[in-house]
């Protein structure tokens, strides 16, 4: 998909009954990197998350708090931003379920399927989770009627409710996930197809009588829209679809447009099955991939939540680590796809291992003796290197095409790695060539080589590692006194430029942490104490 240069990516938008916590924001760091990395590599991209405000459990919480549904999810979507703004995500457009313009297109998108035959009246019996918001089926909840997905218990529900017609797309769904196998990790699909599709999959309940919270639909006003259509929805009404002007939907969601879209393997079947229904059911092409990623967990397994209490707000680890580290943390340590964990000691010794010994420590240690022997000033390049800078420069050149073809496979954690990997060639390289005895063995032209060389690894990592830690790459940057036309991906291939240019004052960026001290930090943190 090389041609296509618009790039539509997004997150599931976050349930509004309660504050957000470090789990939640993983799923947005990986986006916010990948939608970097698109800008970085000339895409216009738009990326887009928000909050899903309707639903029952919403609607208890607010009576709970004595305020209206409304001013409950007004405090919630704020407070989000908040966060999404500490964690320096870079979405263009914040999408809320209680949102007029979405509000009308999950009312007429209901009308256009209802008048198809794709919806119809009839009465919903089943096991219902309040909190997930789901219906299951007994074989799903078990003996002991537990919901699959969070393990509390479900209550049985009867009520009239209007139905998606999924059955009649199966065929066509499975045809679908033949011709793209690109669509969705294999491993990912074939958990939904053999859990859901092959033993049978009932048409959707979409419409909910026993409360009011939510979009009444036009045609029969008691009937609300079951929050996952209504959620699901907001990919496209954030588009404008079903508006007076889609010029955004022809733009974002047209087949010249790579669309990504990251869903939690806790929501994969809302994305990877009924998204794509109701998709076909409405005439509209599929998104390009959906990313399935993992949760983030305990190191005893146990999913982050904050019911459990085990699940700390991000802001006291910015304050005391910076947002850079904890956004370096999410997408280095956990393998993209997979569940990972977030423990005191991995924590710690990544950021000291990675950014404090490695990156920190390349930049710091190169610049002052840039500072020490040139005055300041960047030393000269010429051409005609050395074998062993040669070899490292080639090694370096197969770093950024590594580098390149992970993160155009959203294996943001392999291409991260890559980028890392050459800081670490950079790193190796200044030790063997030991610039100090250069210095004192007055082999001016080898140390004006070795410290330039590094200067240009320090450059070209700092590029490629910007899209997960945009503050603290332009802080290294801005040290070395980069030109702005030289801290763009295109310019990595031109080398010699950075001659002559004068350093700016210099500052550590990761100082290494204590481990111990830090590791009790974080277990009273994650403890709740």
């Amino acid at each position: 998909m090389d041609h296509k240069k618009t790039f539509y990516v997004t997150t599931p938008i976050y349930y509004a009954s309660g504050n957000i916590h470090i789990g939640h924001t993983y799923c947005n760091v990986c986006a916010d990197t990948i939608a970097r990395y698109k800008r970085m590599m000339g895409y216009d991209v738009r990326f887009m998350t928000g909050s899903d405000e309707h639903g029952e459990k919403i609607q208890k919480k607010a009576l709970d708090a004595g305020l209206s549904p409304k001013e409950y999810v007004d405090r919630i979507a704020a407070s989000f931003q908040e966060v999404w703004k500490a964690m320096n995500i870079s979405y263009d457009y914040y999408v809320r379920t209680t949102d007029d313009s979405h509000v009308a297109c999950v009312q007429k998108v209901f009308t256009e399927l209802l008048k198809k035959g794709d919806i119809y009246l009839g009465k919903y019996e089943g096991w219902y989770c309040t909190p997930c918001e789901s219906f299951f089926t007994d074989s799903q909840v078990g003996e002991e009627h537990l919901c699959p997905d969070c393990h509390r218990p479900v209550h049985w529900e009867s009520e009239d409710s209007y139905f998606l017609n999924v059955k009649k797309f199966v065929p066509d769904l499975m045809e679908f996930y033949d011709k793209h196998p690109s669509f969705c990790r294999k491993d990912k699909l074939n958990e939904m197809i053999n859990t859901f599709i092959k033993p049978g999959l009932d048409d959707l309940c979409i419409t909910r009588t026993s409360f009011d919270w939510g979009v009444p639909i036009a045609e029969n006003p008691k009937h609300i829209v079951y929050v996952w259509i209504d959620a699901l929805l907001n990919y496209v009404s954030a588009l404008g679809y079903e508006t007076a002007d889609e010029s955004l939907m022809r733009k974002y969601w047209g087949e010249e447009t790579e669309i990504v879209q990251l869903a939690g393997r806790d929501i994969n079947r809302f994305h990877t099955i009924y998204w794509p229904i109701l998709l076909m059911a409405l005439g509209l092409r599929q998104p390009d991939r959906i990313l399935v990623h993992g949760l983030l967990l305990t190191k005893s397994g146990v999913k982050l939540s904050k019911s459990l209490g085990n699940a700390p707000s991000p802001y006291p680890l910015i304050e005391r680590y910076g947002v850079d580290s904890l956004r370096y943390y999410m997408v280095r340590e956990m393998q993209f796809g997979e569940d990972g964990a977030f423990t005191p000691m991995q924590f710690v010794d990544r950021l000291n291992a990675d950014l404090a010994n490695n990156y920190g420590n390349l930049v710091n240690r190169t610049l002052s003796m840039v500072n020490r022997y040139f005055e300041g000033r960047i030393p000269s390049y010429r051409k005609d290197v050395s074998e062993r800078t040669r070899v490292m420069m080639e090694r370096a050149k197969e770093l950024v095409d590594e580098y390149v073809s992970r993160m155009n496979e959203f294996d943001i954690t392999g291409g991260t790695g890559s980028a890392m990997e050459l800081l670490g060639l950079g790193s190796k390289y200044f030790d063997d060539m030991a610039p100090w005895n250069l210095s004192k063995e007055g082999k001016t032209e080898l140390l004006e080589e070795t410290l330039y060389s590094a200067c240009e690894l320090i450059r070209i990592g700092s590029i490629l590692l910007s899209p997960v830690m945009p503050e603290k790459t332009k802080e290294a940057l801005d040290q070395e006194n980069v030109p702005e036309e030289l801290r763009t991906f295109e310019s990595i291939a031109e080398t010699g430029r950075l001659a002559g240019i004068s350093l700016r004052p210099l500052a550590p960026l990761f100082p290494r942490l204590k481990k111990e001290e830090e590791i009790q930090y974080l277990t009273k943190l994650i403890d709740g104490e």
